[in-house]
């Protein structure tokens, strides 16, 4: 198992990206190994993440920007696969973020709290079939949707509704406020 792992990192390391690109760079200039030059930055990541300022940050880059560069460029390729495991990857994100909001004043004081978060992160963008992000999605979200999704439905209609309704009031006081505003000023001159 642990040579099919360093054999996907290896061949991760030599796809064609920016990352890879910059790599081979520090590579060709040092003579030190991109393998361990890798490893080196992801152990400067992990203990930033335990001790560093801004670990929330670093965290939230890195399960943002990868992903989102990812997915522009699944959006823009032909295939609809790509597609699909991006958009997982970004409702388990959605549904993750709303649960920590409301946990994370208290989560953010363990140890190791922002390690566990990225890694957690890493974890659901894996480039495999049944990263976490399927998992967490088939296991949990898919089921409880599926059995909740006429309520959700009600709900979010209700929601549009009132929306409409607010800004159909809205766009009417702005227009009494005009009328009133120009009534004014017509009888002030």
């Amino acid at each position: 198992m642990a040579q099919g792992i360093k054999e996907r990192f290896e061949t991760f390391l030599h796809e064609k990206n920016l990352m890879t690109d910059t790599l081979a760079k520090i590579e060709a200039k040092t003579g030190v190994s991109r393998t361990y030059i890798a490893i080196a930055v992801m152990g400067f990541i992990g203990v930033y993440l335990v001790i560093g300022y801004g670990a929330s940050l670093l965290c939230n880059l890195i399960g943002f920007l990868y992903p989102a560069y990812i997915s522009i460029k699944a959006i823009e390729s032909a295939t609809k696969d790509d597609d699909t495991k991006w958009l997982t990857y970004w409702v388990v994100y959605g549904v993750f973020s709303v649960a920590e909001f409301f946990a994370d004043i208290f989560l953010s004081w363990f140890p190791f709290y922002y390690t566990g978060k990225c890694a957690f992160l890493v974890w659901c963008m894996a480039p495999t079939a049944s990263n976490g992000s399927v998992q967490i999605y088939n296991r949990i979200i898919r089921p409880f949707f599926l059995r909740n999704e006429a309520k959700i439905d009600n709900v979010m209609k209700d929601l549009k509704d009132k929306a409409s309704e607010a800004a159909d009031k809205i766009k009417d006081e702005a227009k009494k406020a005009t009328a009133n505003i120009m009534f004014e000023e017509k009888k002030s001159s």
